[in-house]
């Protein structure tokens, strides 16, 4: 994705119309975004990387680098010649630690550094040039400098300055890369309007490498206390348009500019976009209500108050990944040959297709299509899953009571967690777009309901192994379903994931009077 602006944007476009746009009715604007909400919506996105991510990867770039010039000046230079190795390897691994220490002290790890290299080149000369000083005062004092050889030590510190200033140019020159081509940017919105939401953007803009992308202001407001205009943004819409937004443009950040004060307001906003898989945070620039320092975080010197963050974020993205992936390669093999006898059975057993695929919502309620063994009678094949299978139903064919009861339909799922990506082999259980109980959808029956959509949908999860499997035929299922499913996303670790991976065979043995 190209950077954009949406102040460029608003310019290009005809002022009378935008104007108009803005201006219509509270009626119209659950039914169409703000012309310019369509313009940004339509803009393709990449998928963005997490700042802290880069600043991890370049950590261990440092901790690497260090190490591998003081094993290489010592194999050139010491190898062979001294009485003990061990002397040297605790040195290289405590610079190797003292230099993360030292260069997170003196800030070379933040994105904004990364990308000016000249400043960052001189702090990390300095850097390390103490470094090795402090290790020099420390072999003085506890007289075991003959123990290290002074020689190895120069070519450690020469060869180790000029090794981190081309690994820095590098890390650099990706950085700068991945901000001209918009990877690095969070998309943001605003939530307020009028001389609050005015204070916040200047201070926001007056900052530099913040990585923030304003694509908006959201208001509910329609009086001149919230003008179309803010700072030169556009109003986009109400908070009941941001969600939508939020979903169609992948926004990663929500900044609240409202007073703490403002309790009731705020508890309402928050109670629509708490469902949203992005982080809100409430501004505290202009509050007058001091905390701690630790308890803010910031944007440059912009104070903000963290409400709600994104789950599974950064580097528990990359974890559950490769755990997605491992596993269920491994599974995908074990279970290959129970595959092929289900696929036979089901051939077999009726004519039709072998696999069934439904849509069914993903993360962050977008459509995915879920592969499954097909258990019904073709010509009776439900897609839009309008009426659940129940007990004794007669769509459902013989080998299909039984590889449901098992759970064994839901084996090529598999191929979603390996090859599509669009699931996890633990998570909420993806629920077909239209399901509904006691006539009435999910959503309506359950208060947040679409916050389980926070993260990727899985094969198994916590409801399943805690029995809330099967039909959901009434209001309390869904209910302690989505309850299960939100405490998941809660307190999600690897350790729970592996917990629920061994606890599903034993759940699907014992707990199985649900499933139809």
């Amino acid at each position: 994705m190209a950077a954009f602006d949406v102040r460029d944007m608003l310019k290009a476009d005809d002022a009378s119309a935008t104007l108009t746009g803005s201006g219509a009715g509270a009626e119209n604007r659950t039914h169409r975004f703000h012309p310019l909400a369509e313009r940004i919506a339509a803009i393709p996105v990449k998928p963005t990387l997490s700042p802290v991510m880069i600043e991890g990867l370049v950590r261990l770039a440092d901790a690497v680098t260090v190490c591998a010039v003081g094993g290489l000046i010592y194999a050139v230079y010491a190898a062979g010649h001294v009485a003990s190795v061990l002397t040297y390897q605790l040195t290289v691994a405590a610079l190797a630690i003292g230099a993360l220490a030292l260069f997170q002290a003196l800030r070379l790890y933040p994105v904004g550094a990364l990308r000016n290299y000249v400043s960052t080149a001189i702090r990390l000369i300095g850097g390390w040039t103490m470094l090795f000083l402090i290790a020099l005062a420390t072999f003085f004092f506890l007289k075991i400098g003959d123990l290290v050889s002074r020689g190895w030590l120069v070519g450690f510190y020469l060869t180790g300055a000029v090794a981190l200033l081309a690994e820095r140019l590098v890390a650099s020159q990706i950085v700068l890369r991945l901000t001209r081509s918009g990877r690095l940017e969070r998309r943001t919105a605003i939530v307020g309007g009028g001389e609050a939401g005015i204070a916040l953007i200047k201070a926001l803009e007056a900052q530099n490498d913040t990585g923030l992308r304003i694509c908006g202001v959201f208001d509910d407001r329609g009086d001149t206390r919230s003008p179309d205009l803010v700072a030169g943004y556009p109003k986009l819409g109400t908070i009941d348009d941001l969600v939508e937004f939020a979903r169609r443009t992948k926004l990663d950040l929500v900044i609240f500019t409202l007073p703490i004060s403002a309790e009731a307001r705020l508890l309402t906003m928050l109670r629509k976009l708490w469902v949203l898989p992005i982080d809100i945070r409430l501004s505290a620039h202009m509050s007058k209500l001091r905390f701690r320092p630790r308890s803010y975080s910031y944007f440059g010197a912009v104070p903000v108050l963290d409400v709600f963050d994104r789950p599974i974020a950064d580097w528990d993205v990359v974890v559950k990944w490769l755990f997605d992936k491992i596993v269920g390669t491994l599974a995908l093999i074990a279970l290959s040959p129970v595959m092929l006898a289900v696929a036979i059975a089901v051939k077999l057993d009726s004519r039709g297709p072998i696999f069934f695929r439904q849509k069914r919502y993903g993360f962050n309620n977008e459509a995915i299509d879920v592969f499954k063994f097909r258990s019904l009678y073709h010509e009776m094949t439900d897609h839009t899953a309008a009426r659940q299978v129940t007990k004794d139903d007669p769509r459902v064919t013989r080998v299909g009571r039984f590889i449901r009861k098992t759970s064994l339909d839901e084996l090529p799922q598999l191929f979603n967690v390996v090859f599509k990506g669009d699931l996890s082999l633990v998570g909420p259980r993806p629920h077909a777009i239209h399901a509904s109980t006691s006539n009435r959808a999910y959503e309506q029956v359950v208060d947040g309901y679409f916050a389980r959509h926070k993260v990727k949908p899985g094969i198994t999860g916590w409801a399943q192994v805690n029995g809330w499997r099967g039909e959901t035929d009434t209001d309390d299922k869904i209910q302690r379903r989505v309850e299960h499913d939100l405490y998941y996303i809660e307190n999600w670790s690897v350790l729970l994931d592996i917990y629920i991976l061994m606890k599903t065979p034993f759940s699907l043995l014992t707990k199985s009077e649900n499933a139809y």
